[in-house]
């Protein structure tokens, strides 16, 4: 059955129209603040992006600013929004124009125009419905607009949120990071009986350990090994559609998915009543960020707020490449800082990738290379073949830039040998370091 022939009750229909009333209210007063300079760029629609087993709509604003390789950003709008309404009246197409990324934006094309976060199909990779289609259109632009598959994001509000929480359980493969504003767990939502609403979730009933929570996401992709999307969370301590208990499970779930801890690596207040918290590290892409507001309702995002996701995205250019793990192709392992490590001078060796955060790196604009969001730079600690490569407080230092060469092979700035698995041994646990280059295998890497 198509998903336009589903039928809803009359109460699934008033919840969704209660779900998007605020976030519509609070979208809207974006619009004036979110004027930018004159684009001939417009919206599109996209009528043939795949099998559609959602039958979304898909709509595509490609900035002229966008260059080739573009990062792509998908938007996922609220219930009762259309892709078109959450272009108009949200900040991220001016933040494209700005900074140069293409924005997708699908539609729910259904009554109450909610997203499917519920069933079975939606909460399986390549399962159907409407998680299936996004990525289609992930796939889409990425193979039809020139984009960069390793950059890509994905953000949305209340029912867009609950969708960007399912995307990245469903596909870490696609999506690098998101940021869900307003919304549940993955899995939180999930119903048998054909209903798209949960009340024991959205009034924030269902509490899991960590684990439990985190082995929904697992179990959503079997065999799946690679990185895992970062999150950032955002919620109002006052939202009377999807309860404020939802942000703490959420945190449970993505902090454990992560493998870090659900004890603040930092705790900040940026504004009045506003709560910041990051996990796993202190910086702007730290693993997972949870934004708390006092006295808020069901209304986010507010003014600025979009801003703050395509930073932590990395998408305003801060951040550098995608995060990912750095792979030594002789042994198909992965540079690994040991046990988690972040002290001062730990070397750094090889090991089986996990796609947690001491094998993710992150190549910045200026020539570092990053580990725990930004926490912690590649550094050689000396200039003589066999110093030993570890890592290091970042301090802008030619000691901890490098090239990242066509040849594969990575050299440091400062003395210009290579990044080298030392012995060319191929075991978990061999150590890296400098040696003068040769373009053996030990010297050969991939990010991503």
């Amino acid at each position: 059955m198509s998903r336009s022939s589903k039928k809803r009750s009359v109460r699934d229909v008033l919840v969704a129209l209660l779900m998007g009333i605020a976030p519509l209210v609070a979208a809207l007063g974006l619009t004036g603040a979110s004027a930018g300079p004159a684009s001939a760029a417009s919206l599109t629609e996209v009528t043939a992006f795949g099998s559609n087993p959602g039958n979304l709509r898909m709509y595509v604003y490609k900035p002229d600013s966008a260059p080739a390789r573009a990062p792509v950003l998908v938007a996922v709008h609220y219930c009762t929004g259309t892709g078109p309404a959450f272009h108009a009246n949200t900040e991220f197409a001016r933040l494209a124009d700005q900074y140069g990324f293409i924005v997708v934006y699908p539609d729910a094309n259904v009554s109450g125009q909610c997203f499917d976060v519920s069933s079975p199909q939606a909460l399986r990779h390549d399962g159907g419905s409407d998680p299936t289609s996004i990525a289609q259109m992930v796939r889409y632009t990425v193979q039809n607009m020139n984009a960069d598959a390793r950059r890509v994001y994905v953000t949305g509000a209340s029912s867009g949120a609950m969708t960007t929480n399912v995307l990245l359980g469903t596909y870490p493969d696609l999506f690098k990071a998101g940021a869900a504003f307003s919304g549940v767990p993955f899995g939180c939502f999930a119903t048998t009986n054909g209903s798209g609403w949960n009340s024991d979730c959205a009034t924030g009933k269902i509490s899991k350990t960590p684990r439990e929570w985190g082995d929904l996401v697992r179990n959503a992709y079997p065999g799946y090994t690679g990185p895992r999307p970062r999150m950032q969370l955002w919620h109002g301590t006052e939202d009377d559609v999807l309860r404020y208990a939802n942000f703490g499970e959420e945190i449970k779930q993505w902090t454990d998915v992560l493998g870090v801890s659900r004890t603040p690596a930092s705790t900040d207040s940026p504004e009045s009543g506003w709560t910041r918290t990051r996990y796993g590290a202190t910086g702007t892409q730290a693993p997972v960020e949870a934004n708390s507001f006092q006295g808020v309702g069901h209304t986010l995002p507010a003014r600025g707020m979009a801003a703050r996701a395509i930073a932590f995205f990395g998408l305003d250019g801060s951040g550098g490449t995608t995060p990912g793990p750095i792979r030594a192709d002789a042994s198909g392992k992965c540079l690994d800082v040991p046990a988690f490590s972040q002290t001062n001078g730990v070397q750094t060796q090889i090991w089986d990738c996990t796609g947690q955060t001491n094998q993710t790196w992150t190549a910045t604009s200026a020539g570092q290379l990053t580990v725990y969001g930004g926490a912690k730079c590649l550094d050689a600690t000396g200039t003589a073949a066999g110093a030993a490569v570890a890592i290091w407080d970042c301090n802008g230092g030619t000691n901890q830039r490098w090239n990242l060469n066509p040849d594969g092979t990575v050299t440091s700035v400062r003395s210009g040998l290579c990044l080298d698995v030392t012995g060319a041994s191929t075991a978990n646990g061999a150590r890296v370091g400098l040696w003068g280059c040769h373009g053996g295998g030990n010297q050969q890497w991939r990010l991503g």
